[in-house]
């Protein structure tokens, strides 16, 4: 494991840029070549908190995002506003607002995905790819809609529960601060029951969530940082996402089996349930990444990899970044 730089650069700042059709909130720490960090759900720029520094040590600009939809950050009625398409667009603005002409991106859960899709559409901005917890699946495939109906039996899958607008968010805004500190501690490590990811017949998903309170990794000020966001927010924005599934594999039929060629890399939780359910995208990776620099599995590690592992996931995302996308010539 390579050694964390010690010198620690100036604390992050926070900044609005324009991006086609609205604004992307970023959090900004160090400079060099750029990083961009991209959160998955239900989280926000925040759930890079930890390694804005270390990047940034490592003589990197290292910015964190809130997802369109989250955050300070624009959020379009239309549902349409969030396929996969849109999001790039996003992160594409986001690298020129800021005056740079290429980056590394990496991302975690939903924003492994944007930062996938990212680098698939736009190798020419996207020189490098991270992603932790959701591993690369090609475009193709049967439609989502049908893969998703088809999990759980009786029990909806999480996912397919998200479909209706309003349903979700009726559950989740009842008490968002309770809700989130389910989510986040049921889906921790060392272990994660499965049973968790599926919804009975006319029960909430928060129904099988752990009622102690948020996990030992976050802190009661972290929630608060979290459940503030969304109390202020609402949770449509960050559903939506989940809703143009279907668009998102009409709109990238171009790219059905398409790999990523730039160099990447993977970390995930060993009790991550993308793990088990995307093992065989897992094993796919010598055709589908290529450039695949490294891969890690962390054991008794669940879904918030970068938040329950952060000094390793720091060290992993350094080490990665030095052969990937060096600062230095």
């Amino acid at each position: 494991m390579p050694e964390q730089p010690t010198q620690q650069p100036p604390g992050p700042v926070h900044r609005t840029v324009p991006v086609q059709g609205g604004r992307i909130h970023c959090v900004e720490q160090g400079s060099g070549p750029l990083v961009l960090l991209v959160h998955g759900f239900p989280e926000s720029w925040y759930s890079w908190r930890h390694q804005l520094p270390v990047i940034a040590a490592a003589g990197y600009r290292a910015v964190a995002v809130d997802v369109r939809g989250y955050g300070r950050s624009s959020k379009p009625a239309d549902v349409d506003a969030y396929r996969m398409l849109a999001l790039v667009g996003d992160a594409v603005g986001v690298v020129s607002a800021l005056g740079e002409r290429t980056a590394a991106v990496i991302g975690h859960d939903w924003g492994s995905g944007i930062a996938a899709h990212a680098a698939l559409l736009r190798p020419d901005v996207f020189t490098a790819v991270g992603m932790l917890s959701v591993p690369y699946t090609p475009p193709g495939g049967p439609r989502p809609s049908e893969v998703f109906a088809a999990m759980g039996g009786e029990e909806e899958f999480y996912v397919r529960y998200f479909q209706q607008p309003g349903r979700a968010e009726a559950e989740i805004e009842a008490d968002v601060r309770g809700w989130l500190a389910g989510c986040y501690a049921g889906m921790s490590g060392p272990a994660v029951d499965p049973a968790l990811y599926f919804v009975p017949a006319g029960a909430r998903m928060a129904d099988r969530f752990p009622s102690d309170g948020p996990p030992a990794w976050l802190t009661e000020a972290d929630l608060d940082v979290y459940a503030g966001e969304f109390e202020r927010t609402g949770f449509a924005g960050a559903l939506n996402r989940y809703r143009t599934m279907d668009r998102d594999w009409e709109d990238l039929a171009p790219w059905n089996g398409a790999p990523l060629t730039q160099p990447s890399l993977f970390i995930c939780g060993a009790a991550d349930g993308s793990a088990d359910w995307l093992s065989a995208a897992i094993d796919a990776f010598p055709t589908t990444l290529p450039g695949l620099v490294s891969s890690h599995l962390l054991p008794d590690t669940g879904h918030w990899v970068q938040q329950e592992r952060p000094e390793e996931v720091g060290a992993l995302l350094v080490d990665w970044l030095r052969t990937a996308y060096p600062a230095q010539p």
